[in-house]
């Protein structure tokens, strides 16, 4: 495995264990609600939003030039922001089986 795989595994897992406890404290629709609090929150919540659906275009477009299925990443991505891009480069294949 790659230095860079096991990078984004960290950075996957950090992020997994912070948005657990983000949830369990605040739940969805509160985390929802802090995001709407005002124009600051709101800006970067839009920001998000506009870096998932650029990186759900990416992924789109990578996964038919790698022949691969996009669309449960892409769903990930949706729901769940980050995680979906992160998954996506986690299981690409190495730079030795792509073509």
């Amino acid at each position: 495995m790659s230095g860079g795989k096991v990078l984004l595994i960290a950075v996957f897992a950090a992020f997994a264990a912070y948005s657990s406890w983000v949830l369990l404290n605040f739940g969805y629709l509160g985390l929802w609600q802090a995001a709407l609090v005002n124009d600051a929150t709101i800006q970067v919540l839009v920001d998000l939003v506009i870096v998932c659906l650029l990186f759900c275009n990416w992924m789109v477009a990578d996964a038919r030039r790698s022949g691969r299925n996009p669309w449960p990443f892409v769903g990930l991505t949706l729901a769940a922001g980050s995680f979906g891009p992160l998954l996506y480069l986690i299981m690409a294949p190495g730079p030795a089986t792509r073509t």
